[in-house]
């Protein structure tokens, strides 16, 4: 009984220690489309709209006519699905998970697929048109 506990404890120290080390994603090539996106989710999820805008191709998404920004929800998790890239444009399909949405019968997390489009200008990726659920409307291009 004594040996049981000792192998579940340490079992459970072991996978602590797994999930406090795990440490946050490594940061991709901001040349890329791929970084250009984990940058733009990255500002967007810490709240930080200035930062994000650095990465929207101003005025092109056209859904912030009449819009205001839509505030991440709390418990969001982006990962990377694919990258199809070309001379001059590329989309970036990613998947959102949100955890906790459920209420007392509903699933504990819910994910989609969503895409952003980018646009190679000045010799540079911008975000041309970002999925819903991470859009940011920079100042200015939201309708009274």
């Amino acid at each position: 009984m004594v040996l049981l506990l000792v192998v579940i404890a340490a079992l459970v120290l072991v996978s602590l220690v797994v999930v406090l080390t795990r440490g946050t994603p490594k940061p991709l090539d901001a040349s890329t489309p791929e970084g250009v996106v984990q940058g733009y989710v990255t500002a967007v999820i810490g709240g930080d709209e200035a930062a994000a805008a650095a990465f929207l191709d101003p005025g092109q998404d056209a859904r912030c006519k009449g819009f205001e920004s839509v505030a991440p929800e709390r418990n969001i998790r982006v990962a990377l699905v694919s990258t199809t890239q070309r001379e001059t444009t590329a989309d970036v399909v990613v998947s959102i998970s949100y955890t906790n949405v459920g209420g007392p019968f509903g699933s504990p997390e819910y994910a989609s697929e969503e895409s952003f489009d980018l646009s190679r200008t000045g010799g540079r990726w911008l975000i041309s048109s970002a999925p819903w659920p991470l859009l940011v409307c920079p100042d200015g291009e939201t309708a009274p």
